[in-house]
């Protein structure tokens, strides 16, 4: 070994009892060589003898353990099987059991060939995230092509008084393997050894004919365990379509429990956390505002601007948030911190609000979870203002407005820190305002064009848009306009690869205007064009504007036999306006097409009006989000998408040609159509 003083961090001795002892001649005899690996290892791929897992619970640790064989036939698996990275939290111990191969039928033991380091995990260790987890790197000499590596290891988490929420609940979640491997033998054994009785919720799992089964839910008592044994196995899932079959385990509860368990906790900071007796400069600054909107933004900018974010891993699995003192004078805290002392500001301005627990990344999944406060990672609040309810992240920074202006926040379900509660739902969401309101006017004469864009931005697109001017170069932002106009307009199929500085000459684009309470944010983009128009191959002439973010591809893309569609599209309005010194036809029929669709989620409406030498459309795009559109729906909400983009998203105008045989060839065409 390279390490021959053991560290910490990891140590290499024999695995636990509960997991089991398997000696050499066992181990042999569990890697055979069969019709079934024949046929994986035939087909290129690599193969898994046997995979047995284990995960042991008790109220003073977690520990995981793993027993693998498996074939290095690709260089791809053989590089990662020679160095690799195993992350460990605070107080968690990585153990080595066995690191051997098996090659011509020799079984090798490789752990004199491995070198350990245990590194500081850089991962996310910048913008405020603090973490005392460890990278132990491992590297594995002399590791040969169709070697079988033979691994055994486990992770054992003990508890410290940090941890009193891991003491008192367990979850876990396992999730049925990677589709790619193939296995002789997959094992997966839960063992109990809390003084709790543990649920475990099966869900996702379907029959023969690949049909989703009703959950099934179950108990482990102390000392009894849950087992899944397969052979010869591959996971039948459809990685693309469908989710992965899951087990939830989780100590026993719900959710009026656990909202009753978590309370006392917050209400015991907020039972001794008075403003005005550590922040009397706030209070000041707070009095000297008299409108009740303005204090509340203040309030909220406030905390998310001026105190700073620290995301402090080895105490987020706990409940215990820092107290409003602490984080007002340190100026920092997490998201628990950050959300405890905005409450205590609006408490002082006579502002409901209450602390929320929610989870963005497995927001989809909570309602197939056990009830466990470990379901949720991340705290906001809650506001209850003029008969409206509002959700504020307090550790998101540049957000403005007042708070009906502010960004929308996308999640459905949430723990509200209050007593007798159980898990809720927010109600879908239609925008009181635009979020994108966008004029376009196109002037063509003779053979240029003046382009001018002006385009109003709302909430979370005011907040976006901001700091993308705010953080990006000018000349950036000017291609980036560049290059989604030379596609609007159609250039990209008259002239494609062209330069598209060449085709948008003294491009500009300036705010106009920054209003930070109404969190409107105005721009204006100019350019000149020559050759304004799109010659087909025929060498006929359009002048055409076509917004293809008004096509919602995510929608008519969808795809998925167990997801229903996520709405979360923004309200929208465009007015487009095209005019010419030319003759065009007034009669084209996707010149004049108009389009009205009233879908249960989203009302769309665009109105025409066509000139002797122009035309204009007035599109609007109103949804209902923040939901699901439920699975029996949603042929008919894609149908109207399409709609939408049969022509309906923007304008185009044919040019009728000046002299006597274009207008002769025009009125033919018409007359044959």
């Amino acid at each position: 070994m390279n390490n021959p003083i053991q560290i910490e961090n990891y140590k290499i001795q024999k695995p636990e009892i509960w997991a089991g002892n398997l000696d050499d001649a066992a181990l042999i005899s569990k890697i055979r060589d069969s019709e079934f690996a024949r046929k994986q290892i035939d087909e290129g791929k690599d193969y898994c003898y046997f995979l047995d897992k284990k995960y042991f619970t008790s109220n003073e640790e977690n520990s995981e353990y793993a027993c693998m064989a498996y074939t290095l036939n690709e260089p791809g698996n053989l590089e990662r099987a020679s160095v690799s990275d195993v992350i460990v939290e605070e107080n968690e111990v990585y153990l080595i059991h066995r690191i051997s191969v098996l090659r011509d039928g020799v079984l090798i033991d490789k752990i004199p060939d491995t070198g350990i380091k245990v590194l500081d995990s850089e991962n996310q260790s910048s913008g405020g995230i603090l973490s005392s987890n460890k990278k132990i790197n491992i590297t594995i000499r002399d590791l040969r092509l169709y070697d079988v590596l033979i691994l055994e290891d486990s992770r054992v988490k003990a508890f410290t008084e940090r941890d009193f929420l891991r003491k008192e609940f367990s979850k876990y979640v396992w999730v049925s393997p990677d589709n790619y491997w193939a296995y002789g033998s997959f094992k997966f054994t839960f063992i109990n050894e809390r003084e709790q009785t543990i649920a475990y919720k099966k869900t996702f799992f379907r029959d023969g004919q690949g049909n989703v089964l009703e959950p099934e839910i179950g108990h482990l008592k102390k000392g009894e365990r849950f087992v899944i044994e397969e052979e010869n196995y591959i996971n039948p899932v459809d990685a693309g379509r469908e989710i992965f079959p899951f087990i939830d385990f989780a100590t026993e509860s719900t959710w009026k429990d656990l909202s009753n368990y978590i309370v006392p906790i917050y209400s015991d900071i907020f039972s001794k956390s008075y403003l005005p007796d550590f922040a009397p400069n706030l209070i000041q600054k707070l009095d000297e505002i008299t409108g009740q909107d303005e204090k509340l933004q203040f309030a909220i900018e406030y905390v998310q601007n001026h105190i700073y974010y620290i995301f402090n891993a080895d105490e987020m699995n706990g409940h215990k948030p820092q107290e409003p003192s602490v984080t007002y004078e340190n100026k920092q805290g997490d998201c628990k911190a950050k959300s405890v002392l905005l409450k205590v500001i609006l408490d002082y301005i006579g502002v409901d609000a209450s602390v929320v627990l929610v989870n963005f990344h497995t927001d989809y999944y909570i309602r197939y979870y056990l009830p466990s406060l470990l379901s949720f990672n991340h705290v906001v609040l809650k506001v209850n203002y003029k008969g409206q309810e509002y959700f504020v992240d307090p550790t998101i920074r540049d957000e403005f407005g007042l708070i009906e202006n502010r960004g929308f926040m996308y999640f459905m379900h949430y723990l509200e820190i209050k007593p007798e509660q159980v898990l809720k739902e927010r109600a879908p969401y239609r925008f009181s305002y635009y979020c994108i309101d966008e004029k376009v006017e196109l002037n063509a004469r003779n053979s240029t064009g003046l382009l001018t864009l002006t385009t109003l931005y709302k909430g979370n697109r005011a907040n976006a848009m901001r700091r993308y001017f705010k953080s990006t170069h000018k000349r950036e932002i000017i291609d980036s306009w560049n290059n989604f106009l030379f596609y609007g307009l159609n250039y990209s199929s008259d002239r494609n690869g062209t330069d598209v500085r060449t085709v948008f000459k003294d491009a500009t684009i300036d705010i106009i205007s920054d209003d930070k309470k109404l969190n409107e944010f105005k721009i204006r983009y100019t350019a000149n064009i020559d050759n304004p128009y799109y010659t087909d191959p025929q060498n006929n002439r359009f002048l055409m504007y076509f917004d293809r973010n008004v096509v919602k591809s995510a929608a008519r893309d969808f795809m998925h036999k167990d997801l229903p569609f996520w709405h979360n599209f923004d309200r929208e309005k465009y007015e487009i306006h095209l005019s010419t010194d030319q003759k065009i036809d007034t009669e084209e029929k996707y010149t004049v097409q108009e389009c009205t669709i009233n879908n249960p989620y989203f009302d769309y409406k665009s109105r025409k009006k066509v000139t002797k030498n122009g035309a204009s459309v007035f599109i609007e795009y109103h949804p209902l989000v923040n939901l699901e559109i439920p699975q029996e729906e949603f042929e008919t909400f894609r149908k109207d998408h399409h709609q939408v983009a049969d022509s309906n998203f923007g304008l185009g105008i044919d040019i009728i040609e000046p002299g006597l045989m274009n207008m002769i060839r025009f009125s033919f065409k018409k007359r044959f159509k």
